[in-house]
């Protein structure tokens, strides 16, 4: 497994578990509230770790350049956080493994990335995994779509588009901007962004809930670093399709934690999706520059 996957799939793992205690937060707090403490806690690990070991600070034209993803990443942490709390974690996951199609598709179509036969066959491969978990009813008895609200849904679906979006302009930016100042930005902009939403629905955490989102915020950084390091090496389509392995740790999340014992079915899905991550992680391609196009200097 080369280094870029590693980080990926770590990555992965982390931001599944701080999405798995994000569920929990917004049955009692604003979804802006919890998304906003999210980024100031992020901003606050961010701001020492870049005055410990950053090159500097940001430029304004890096800080102009990655605003353009912070924007994509309000929405998509709103509407996915919006959507976890209105749905069944597992099937938020489920509708939210779209993503992958829609990275490939922006890299094809913005940073002029060949989608070959391999890729092709593990976006399948890793699709028909959660298509095959779908048909069996996912997680629960209530099987796909049990429980959930259709506001629910769109928020999912439209959190894939924009985190999509985002993943290909950070491998744009990620060969240009150090990853310190773009995961720093990628916090410290959002959470001014959210500062004046938040204080509309503001409800003073209580101990537990605060250390909660203390938790939220740093495996927040950890993961986006990861991610980081790995798009800067790897390109989008390589890594598109490991972003189904979040169900494996999902699946492993609610068993250890809420004791909840996967189907068959996830069982089968999941083969097709590690599948597909495998076939993915072996391709060695050459890191493809990114066009101009998408840079909005």
């Amino acid at each position: 497994m080369s280094r870029p996957v590693a980080e990926a799939v770590l990555g992965i793992a982390l931001l599944s578990v701080m999405d798995a205690i994000i569920k929990g937060l917004v049955q009692d707090l604003a979804v802006v509230q919890v998304a906003f403490l999210r980024y100031v806690v992020g901003s606050a690990v961010m701001v020492a770790l870049a005055t410990r070991w950053g090159p500097g600070w940001p430029s304004p034209r890096t800080i102009r350049a990655n605003a353009v993803r912070a924007v994509l990443v309000v929405v998509t942490a709103t509407s996915f956080f919006y959507g976890i709390g209105a749905l069944p974690l597992a099937e938020a996951l489920v509708l939210s493994f779209v993503s992958p199609v829609f990275t490939a598709m922006f890299a094809v179509a913005l940073l002029g990335e060949r989608l070959d036969r391999r890729i092709g066959a593990a976006l399948g491969a890793g699709f028909a995994g959660v298509l095959l978990i779908v048909a069996g009813g996912g997680h629960g008895a209530s099987g796909f779509g049990g429980g959930g609200t259709l506001l629910g849904v769109v928020a999912i679906l439209l959190s894939s588009v924009t985190y999509a979006a985002s993943n290909v302009l950070l491998r744009a930016r990620a060969q240009r901007d150090p990853l310190l100042h773009i995961v720093l930005v990628q916090n410290v902009a959002p959470g001014l962004m959210l500062a004046v939403p938040a204080f509309l629905f503001w409800r003073t955490p209580h101990l537990g809930e605060a250390w909660r989102l203390a938790l939220v915020g740093c495996l927040g950084v950890a993961g986006h670093l990861l991610l980081a390091r790995a798009y800067a090496g790897a390109e989008a389509t390589r890594l598109a399709p490991l972003e189904y392995t979040s169900l494996i740790w999902a699946t492993l999340i609610g068993y250890l934690a809420f004791a909840e014992v996967p189907t068959l079915w996830v069982f089968a899905g999941g083969t097709l999706i590690v599948a597909g991550a495998a076939i993915a992680s072996r391709r060695r391609s050459a890191v493809a520059a990114a066009p101009a196009v998408i840079d909005p200097d």
